[in-house]
């Protein structure tokens, strides 16, 4: 039976790239992003895959909108087997001079309609005996982030969710996969504007779809955590044997600017 997954942040960067990775695998996709416009571009490029392709234009870091997306499903007879909680956004600077706006809207999309999301497609995945849930973490979950305080926050807080939700459905047949990436060509670091940071210098970035496609084998394969790059890992690896006093310093030295 033909399955359906809904992919949040669809518009661009890895979002898009698992889009069209599912696509060509037959998967049929609910798509949400604030852009209609580059929603209905995508929906245009995937109709060559002969699958059912339904957008929704919204802005997940409004406080309803999980509610709404589940609300659109239930409107159009929409069953999700798969989800994907990748849309999120970061943001670069001291956080006693930022925007509290953004910064509330950072949280409310990269930790409230993800974790709401989850809650309301899950009974579902739960019922009929298979799942998959993928949530968009980041290297970033491993360490605390001066100069991008609430982001590094944020996204310990997925790995976290992820993790322990994953142990919870243990059995059930519904898996949850946190990936973590480190910095990806992605268009994010433009949109937390955060070019000019030391950790971007000098370095050839993995693309959208090079993360893209790791992280979609790692959903289909229930890895609990997925971490992109082998040197991301070996990171990661070290990180459990250093002070956290040490690592915090270090992120600082390369997240200032060059």
């Amino acid at each position: 039976m033909t399955k359906t997954a809904i992919i949040t942040g669809a518009s661009s960067g890895i979002g898009m790239e698992l889009a069209k990775i599912l696509a060509a695998d037959k998967i049929n996709l609910i798509l949400v992003a604030r852009s209609e416009n580059k929603l209905i571009e995508l929906k245009k490029e995937l109709d060559q895959y002969k699958i059912s392709t339904s957008i929704l234009a919204l802005d997940l870091s409004k406080p309803d909108a999980a509610q709404m997306v589940f609300d659109y499903c239930a409107k159009e007879n929409l069953k999700v087997d798969i989800l994907i909680n990748n849309a999120g956004f970061g943001d670069y600077g001291m956080f006693i001079s930022s925007d509290w706006k953004k910064q509330e809207e950072m949280i409310r999309l990269n930790i409230q309609t993800l974790t709401h999301l989850t809650h309301l497609f899950l009974p579902y995945m739960v019922k009929n005996k298979y799942g998959r849930i993928l949530n968009l973490a980041s290297l970033a979950s491993f360490l605390p982030g001066p100069l991008m305080s609430v982001y590094y926050a944020t996204k310990a807080y997925v790995l976290s969710f992820s993790e322990a939700l994953s142990t919870e459905l243990e059995g059930s047949g519904v898996t949850v996969t946190a990936l973590c990436p480190g910095p990806t060509e992605s268009g994010f670091q433009n949109a937390a504007a955060m070019n000019e940071s030391k950790i971007l210098q000098g370095r050839k970035l993995p693309t959208s779809k090079d993360v893209a496609i790791y992280g979609y084998k790692a959903l289909m394969d229930g890895k609990v955590v997925a971490i992109h790059g082998f040197l991301n890992s070996l990171m990661v690896s070290a990180i459990r044997f250093t002070p956290r006093s040490i690592a915090r310093k270090f992120v600082r030295t390369l997240q200032d600017k060059s």
